[in-house]
């Protein structure tokens, strides 16, 4: 699998990396996306297991690990968070997740680890409520934004306002191994790649419709999914949320 970190953004102190290609075979492949604020790096869906080592050993060529501030998790998958042991331990990071899954989080970490340096992980998690929020990085906010039941019952993407980004988890993954470095050039391609995803993994049109209602709201120039091809530019972000606004999935095929 080709492996790329592309610099998305970069004004004064502000940098945005997107990484693919980390899993190869039966794993699903994953995209992650960084944002470095004055010397403060958050982390967003970091993955699991096999995501780990080529990620750590690939985020260290552009940061000391220590430098991570935060990690982002927008649900609870393990192709999300399963690998939030080795980060805990690894660094001094906070976790930022929906409060539905706070509960849950100490699931994946064994006493040890979540009593390292003296601190527990209620004292590293950040709950998010649903309303969501903004959560400071550097000198600059990421935004949660909400997406409840777009794939999960507390889900949540983040907005750079710096760059325009979103990171948008699942809502925008298609299957394109080995290309998911390569930005979206036609949707009407794109299409069939991600469409059955979308009208299984998705609730309900109305879910669908309050999430394009927030974006658009936003002023996105990219949308980057935990899975795929980036949509770059407001043409193409336009073009995939006049599609997703339309969809019918979830409950409505029942």
């Amino acid at each position: 699998m080709t492996q790329k970190v592309q610099k998305l953004f970069e004004q004064d102190d502000h940098v945005c990396l997107f990484i693919t290609g980390l899993v190869d075979g039966e794993g699903i492949p994953s995209n992650q996306f960084v944002v470095v604020d004055h010397g403060q790096a958050a982390l967003f869906d970091p993955g699991g297991d096999l995501t780990y080592t080529p990620l750590s050993i690939e985020l260290s060529k552009h940061i000391p690990l220590k430098s991570l501030s935060f990690i982002f998790a927008s649900h609870q998958d393990p192709d999300i968070i399963t690998s939030l042991p080795r980060w805990l331990m690894h660094t001094d990071c906070k976790v930022v997740s929906s409060k539905l899954w706070s509960r849950f989080l100490p699931h994946l970490v064994s006493g040890f680890v979540s009593g390292k340096m003296n601190k527990s992980l209620d004292q590293r998690l950040i709950e998010l409520p649903d309303k969501g929020g903004s959560i400071r990085l550097g000198e600059n906010p990421i935004k949660a934004v909400p997406a409840h039941f777009l794939h999960s019952v507390g889900n949540f993407h983040f907005y750079d306002p710096l760059s325009k980004i979103l990171f948008s988890g699942d809502v925008g993954a298609a299957v394109t191994p080995g290309d998911d470095h390569i930005p979206v050039a036609s949707f009407a391609e794109h299409l069939p790649r991600m469409e059955g995803f979308h009208r299984r993994y998705m609730a309900s049109n109305r879910a669908c419709r309050i999430w394009v209602e927030r974006v658009r709201a936003l002023d996105v120039e990219m949308l980057i999914p935990q899975h795929g091809k980036p949509f770059i530019g407001r043409e193409m972000v336009n073009q995939f949320l006049n599609w997703f606004e339309q969809l019918e999935c979830g409950i409505d095929l029942m």
